[in-house]
């Protein structure tokens, strides 16, 4: 099986690549551009894929707010191009989504029969390359992630959280981090090797939450990366409000499937993930 995986550079995409292994074919910026249908067409048809994983994403969520075309334009219109693309050529299509595609006021983890209602930019992108996915490919995978870390870093953001804290604990600094926000923290490894098991086990296309188990808020997860490290810190919690964030945040936005276990597939839970992770980089 050849899995071709847009976006290979990225956190995720690092990680597909690694667990694909030979299978992979990886697919950075300058070998396909989601947002021109012919280079994705072009993209497939000189590597004949049998799946194609797209991670390509726009993912500064204040950012979106002032450049809502180019987050459309990665996240939805690059969406569809994929999708058709795909389509013509026979391929089934993955498009990783995220949290951010539901509103956070459920109060418990959204499960994957929830009705999505993004609150902000970068989540109605999201959603719409769902919707342009599942209409323009008859073979389709909706992967569904959140808060994701992982040894390549984010290609969008330079870093990611957890590195960003043990920075600020290294360098003394006061750190802030909200406590209102719930989440659902996943290791991009532990994404990506669910993500093969449901592609390598035929689960049937739909969608599907790809998430570690359980759930926290921000300075939950904080206090946990500096609880394992023996860290000492001086660290605050504050509000959504004192995030003075430019974009709104769902306030609950864990996930959680129905539907995985019922294919005998389980996440492990996010502090042993974490711990692994810590151990990888040699934190531990």
């Amino acid at each position: 099986m050849k899995i071709a995986i847009i976006g290979a550079t990225g956190q995720l995409g690092s990680d597909l690549v690694n667990t694909f292994g030979e299978e992979a074919i990886p697919l950075g910026h300058d070998d396909v551009e989601v947002k021109d249908f012919s280079s994705c067409i072009r993209a497939l048809k000189n590597n004949n894929p049998d799946v194609v994983i797209n991670c390509a994403a726009y993912v500064k969520v204040d950012d979106a707010e002032d450049f809502a075309d180019e987050a459309f334009g990665v996240n939805a219109i690059g969406a569809k191009n994929v999708a058709q693309a795909c389509e013509k050529t026979n391929t089934t299509i993955v498009y990783i989504s995220t949290d951010y595609v539901f509103d956070g006021t459920k109060g418990a983890p959204y499960l994957e029969s929830d009705i999505p209602n993004p609150i902000n930019v970068y989540g109605l992108s999201k959603y719409a390359g769902e919707i342009f996915t599942k209409t323009y490919s008859s073979r389709s995978y909706i992967m569904r992630t959140a808060s994701l870390y992982g040894v390549k870093g984010a290609r969008g953001k330079g870093s990611n959280f957890v590195e960003t804290m043990i920075q600020k604990a290294k360098h003394k600094e006061k750190i802030k981090v909200v406590n209102e926000i719930v989440m659902s923290p996943t290791y991009t490894k532990d994404a990506a090797e669910a993500i093969k098991k449901i592609i390598k086990g035929n689960f049937p296309h739909g969608v599907y939450h790809v998430t570690n188990k359980d759930h926290c808020s921000w300075h939950e997860f904080a206090k946990a990366i500096f609880d394992i490290l023996r860290l000492d810190v001086d660290m605050e919690p504050i509000t959504m409000k004192e995030m003075n964030s430019k974009a709104k945040r769902p306030k609950f936005s864990a996930l959680e499937s129905e539907k995985l276990p019922d294919y005998g597939l389980k996440m492990r839970g996010w502090k042993k993930a974490l711990e692994d992770y810590l151990r990888e980089k040699g934190h531990l």
